[in-house]
């Protein structure tokens, strides 16, 4: 069976309950929230639950799960079931949460859900929807780093171990036939795991020469004087790679799919809305970003991460397939078995609902 060699278990990571409704808002959002609060107050559970977990990370390429807690899009759709809320750093830790039945369902990344389902022998989690594609770059310090070549040698940070990033740096590399020990970080780069937090603060005092990370954590980089000098995206076909998918519990999906779907529901209303009104998404999701963190992200960071970011509902499957293989490259994962990862019968019935076209699974959905 498949095994993971490399993945380290770690305490859960900035783990929050925040406030539900929290910012007076305009438009279409502003009454989703009224809806949201409405909902609670008239006490209609869905499924005859209290509360409903949903995880996320604070970052831009989890704008969905942002926009939705920020402007009551999650709250309005669980009725009188509270929506609470567990805000992550990286995926493995957010992964060992829904393991553990900390959190119910959850925004996170491909990498991590594929290490999640193969470790467990495909029995503790499902991807039922999409998210959102591209958002992560690799920064450098362009005194030290003039070009590609030029991060052989160097000091790159990546999150965490066997996040989506680290992934597919370690793929990246190997591509360009360096060596580095996956588990170690040590070789011809020297790949430094380093909280998105603290990353800036590292890379102004000279520690690490550059990093590979998701927005707004790249743009933070530029700001300190980094240079990008790969975008990920550039190195997929059309340009579109998974970089946030929808995962919940195998147990919490056949008990409350009424729950999930409500969630799903959340979700393509709060992506067409992102795509609808996409300068005042960018502000409720920075609004959110400051509720969680206590700080806002200022123009010269918000605005160039929120561009290169695409919001989507297709949970782009092909990709996360081909992740997976580029673990296995990269010496982190053993023989991915990925059938039943997906199951995505609730969300195309939203998308149908909603007269939207369904989306595939690649043929790695359950039968």
């Amino acid at each position: 069976m498949p095994a993971i060699r490399s993945l380290t278990r770690r305490g859960i990571a900035a783990v929050a309950v925040l406030p539900l409704l929290a910012l007076a808002a305009c438009g279409y959002g502003s009454q989703a929230k009224g809806d949201a609060q409405n909902a609670v107050a008239q006490g209609r559970k869905t499924d005859g639950l209290d509360s409903v977990r949903i995880g996320y990370f604070g970052n831009l390429t989890h704008a969905t799960a942002l926009v939705a807690n920020n402007k009551g899009f999650l709250q309005k759709e669980l009725g009188g079931t509270r929506a609470t809320y567990q805000v992550f750093n990286a995926g493995p830790s957010a992964i060992e949460a829904l393991n553990s039945g900390s959190i119910d369902i959850g925004w996170i990344g491909p990498s991590p859900a594929v290490n999640g389902y193969t470790r467990s022998q495909g029995k503790n989690l499902r991807i039922v929807g999409g998210s959102a594609s591209g958002g992560v770059k690799l920064v450098v310090d362009p005194d030290k780093v003039g070009s590609l070549e030029d991060v052989k040698g160097k000091r790159i940070a990546t999150p965490q171990l066997g996040n989506t990033q680290d992934v597919a740096f370690l793929h990246w590399i190997s591509e360009q036939g360096w060596k580095v020990d996956a588990e170690s970080g040590r070789g011809d780069v020297s790949v430094v795991r380093s909280d998105n937090k603290v990353t800036p603060g590292a890379f102004a005092s000279g520690s690490i020469d550059g990093a590979w990370v998701p927005e707004p954590t790249a743009s933070k980089l530029v700001a300190e004087g980094g240079k990008v000098i790969l975008d990920e995206a550039s190195l997929w076909p059309d340009e579109k790679f998974v970089i946030t998918n929808i995962v919940v519990s195998q147990e919490f999906l056949t008990e409350h799919p009424e729950a999930v779907e409500a969630v799903l529901r959340a979700s393509v209303e709060t992506n067409e809305w992102i795509n609808a009104h996409p300068d005042e998404a960018k502000r409720a999701a920075n609004a959110q970003l400051e509720l969680d963190s206590g700080k806002a992200l200022p123009a010269e960071v918000l605005d160039p991460a929120w561009e290169s970011i695409r919001i989507t509902d297709d949970p782009l499957a092909a990709t996360l397939d081909a992740q997976a293989d580029h673990a296995v490259d990269s010496g982190l994962l053993e023989d991915p078995r990925l059938d039943g990862i997906y199951d995505l019968r609730l969300l195309n019935k939203v998308l149908r609902k909603a007269g939207k076209p369904a989306v595939d699974d690649a043929g790695l959905g359950t039968d």
